[in-house]
């Protein structure tokens, strides 16, 4: 069986700047209004057989969202970001995440932003379908801890209505 989630019916949102290095028009820094949707599927379960309680999938993708909204997302991993003091090959992202400030260098242009003001993703690209993953993987990480019924985790993160990706997360 499967159960959805409607993201915008269900208040999943967040609004977020990114960039994606080296892309021709994405590649300035911008922002979407993104809004995300859930499928799960999997077998009827315990006393109330529901494949998985609305309540939690909402409150754990709801945390994700709430993450990430208002502030800027970089990919920690891509190619094309160089840090200040910060070795992606030999550092903890841990690490970056302690400093007050983050420098970072794409082509010629440099920033420095407040760390409060970013969250550091440990993915390549900040992409739709890079942050579906994401959601996908961590939202089916925390369910499994309390559901051992589940096949998949689906999400669609939404960069406005009528264009997303969607990733599914086999369990």
């Amino acid at each position: 069986m499967k159960i959805l989630v409607n993201g915008i019916q269900s208040n999943l949102r967040f609004s977020s700047a990114h960039v994606i290095p080296g892309h021709e028009s994405c590649g300035f820094i911008h922002g979407h209004s993104y809004f995300v949707d859930v499928e799960i599927e999997g077998e009827r379960a315990g006393e109330f057989e529901f494949v998985v309680d609305f309540k939690d999938v909402k409150k754990y993708t709801k945390a994700i969202c709430d993450e990430l909204d208002h502030r800027l997302l970089i990919p920690v991993f891509n190619d094309l970001i160089e840090f200040k003091e910060f070795d992606k090959n030999k550092d903890s992202i841990f690490d970056l995440k302690e400093q007050k400030s983050i420098y970072f260098k794409i082509e010629e242009k440099g920033y420095t932003i407040p760390s409060v003001d970013c969250v550091l993703l440990p993915l390549p690209y900040t992409s739709a379908e890079e942050l579906s993953k994401f959601f996908a993987e961590t939202l089916a990480k925390k369910l499994s801890e309390t559901y051992d019924n589940l096949d998949s985790v689906s999400v669609c993160v939404n960069e406005g209505i009528g264009q997303g990706a969607l990733y599914r997360k086999d369990l």
